[in-house]
């Protein structure tokens, strides 16, 4: 096993009004962005219960118990997750990417699979999610991440390949329910 898909989908979305993790269709679609990846695992944290039955079969669940602390939580709940495993890498994506799909996370599984590596998606040259940790960078990444600025620190002193996907999705969460972007029965 070489690379995990590391969903993080724990917070409450309190602008959306309700977890994203409960919004329609959103896990599902999330996961299947992670198709290329070996294992998948997803956060939950706020009414983890509720969203526990919406994960596909087959996926791993953790739960930051301490979601309400913001990404870098769910953040290091994953990873501490996958510190006992025998991923070299893992793909860092989050529930609320509507657009982003398996084919902006394949681009950045082209990289080598290289445990020293760093990567993100970028959009017109905007970098962005998903990103890409070499397994060297999960301990530095975790103790970087706090509140709601997950690994944003620890890439900034870093050096990241930029994967250019521009031509594939805008990367744009969603973090409001204005033109609210459901799964394929909800609204779109």
């Amino acid at each position: 096993m070489t690379t995990t898909g590391l969903l993080l989908a724990a917070g409450a979305g309190r602008r959306m009004g309700r977890p994203k993790a409960l919004v329609e269709g959103w896990l599902p679609r999330a996961v299947a962005s992670l198709a290329g990846c070996d294992r998948v695992v997803v956060v939950l944290g706020a009414q983890a219960e509720a969203a526990r039955p919406l994960v596909p079969v087959g996926v791993d669940v953790v739960v930051a118990d301490d979601w309400s602390d913001g990404m870098g939580a769910s953040l290091r709940a994953g990873l501490r997750h996958l510190a006992g495993s025998a991923s070299r890498r893992c793909v860092v994506t989050l529930v609320d990417l509507p657009d982003v799909d398996a084919r902006v996370v394949g681009r950045l599984l082209e990289r080598p699979v290289d445990p020293s590596l760093l990567a993100r998606a970028a959009y017109d040259g905007t970098p962005g999610h998903p990103v890409l940790l070499g397994r060297d960078h999960w301990a530095g990444v975790a103790a970087a991440a706090v509140g709601d600025q997950g690994a944003k620190a620890y890439l900034g002193t870093h050096e990241v390949a930029l994967v250019e996907c521009g031509d594939l999705a805008t990367g744009t969460d969603q973090d409001t329910p204005d033109g609210l972007v459901e799964g394929p029965s909800g609204p779109s």
